[in-house]
């Protein structure tokens, strides 16, 4: 802009100009960071284990205030320390937050959380929208959104895939089922948690796709655990096998992200005598669900139902506590 005035200082009206563009210019950005952050209203979350816990802690680390409870008070401690405001029950998360998520271990644990004397919908408020992260029967999942529905609010299914290591690190996969017009709300949150996040279609879609995934990664880490095993009673060093499995055909999640043999990976649970991670008794949880969905819809599943009867027996083994890779050790024990 040239400005050109007889008798004017038009360096002085320059400079002024200046001042009073980049001043309004900063007020402007200043007003769009303060309704960005107003934006950030609180989210609940209940449920802090393995998984909740830092998926929770994501969501502060983006700028959302927490508010957060489990039924296990010491579970809450390392939010809290990070500025999470901590309460006693579901109902008042529901209370405090218009958007909760939940995440929790089993169907009668989101049916209690939701529905229970001290459940979500017991205060929840009309127009929240309430996400169940938990792996459950794709009919709880319907269920609880016809009684979310009752109270006025929105409920939607978006169970996770990508393990504790995906869940510090933001980098989950969302399957998400539930109104498709509730979507964008509900992608806004997941995002400050995973890499991906799916609509899969109506209530209950989320679950269904994450049953078929948990079934095939199962399968998956049995026959890897086979492999690696007869592979060593062949003599064959295990990491080397590993590593020709990973540019071969075999190569899968379960051997070049999470092998299931001690001394061949480092920072997966079986480097770790399969402590953390996805405990067996929950792979086996997930299996009775492809069952019971199987037996529905009179589906063959002969390889999912033999990963059940594994991981059950696995369980009453004295693995239940230990990750699902441990299936490697159980194995070489049958020997």
């Amino acid at each position: 802009l040239l400005i050109i005035i007889r008798g004017f200082p038009v360096r002085k009206f320059l400079q002024r100009f200046s001042i009073v563009f980049f001043s309004s210019h900063f007020l402007f950005l200043s007003s769009v960071s303060t309704r960005s952050m107003a934006s950030k209203t609180p989210v609940g979350f209940i449920g802090l284990g393995n998984m909740g816990s830092p998926m929770a802690k994501n969501l502060l680390r983006n700028g959302y205030p927490v508010i957060a409870t489990d039924v296990f008070p010491e579970s809450c401690k390392g939010l809290l320390d990070l500025g999470a405001q901590v309460v006693d029950s579901p109902a008042e998360v529901a209370e405090k937050a218009d958007r909760i998520i939940t995440m929790l271990p089993s169907s009668p644990n989101v049916i209690d959380v939701y529905t229970g004397p001290n459940g979500i919908l017991k205060k929840v408020k009309k127009g929240t929208l309430l996400i169940d992260s938990s792996t459950i029967d794709p009919s709880v999942s319907k269920e609880m959104a016809v009684a979310a529905e009752k109270m006025g609010a929105v409920f939607m299914d978006a169970p996770v895939s990508g393990g504790v290591g995906a869940a510090s690190m933001a980098k989950l996969t969302f399957m998400v089922g539930g109104v498709e017009e509730e979507y964008n709300a509900a992608q806004e949150l997941l995002t400050c948690m995973g890499a991906n996040v799916v609509y899969c279609g109506q209530v209950g879609s989320g679950q269904a796709a994450k049953i078929c995934n948990n079934m095939l990664l199962a399968i998956g880490m049995i026959g890897t655990a086979e492999t690696m095993n007869l592979g060593i009673r062949l003599g064959l060093d295990p990491k080397l096998l590993a590593k020709i499995l990973n540019m071969s055909s075999g190569r899968c999640w379960s051997s070049d992200t999470y092998n299931p043999v001690p001394g061949v990976m480092e920072g997966v649970p079986s480097a770790n005598n399969y402590q953390g991670g996805f405990g067996a008794t929950l792979m086996a949880k997930d299996l009775g669900l492809a069952q019971n969905t199987a037996t529905n819809t009179k589906t063959p599943i002969p390889l999912g139902s033999l990963a059940h009867q594994i991981y059950r027996v696995m369980c009453s083994r004295g693995y239940a506590n230990k990750d699902f890779s441990s299936v490697f050790q159980f194995l070489r024990e049958e020997e």
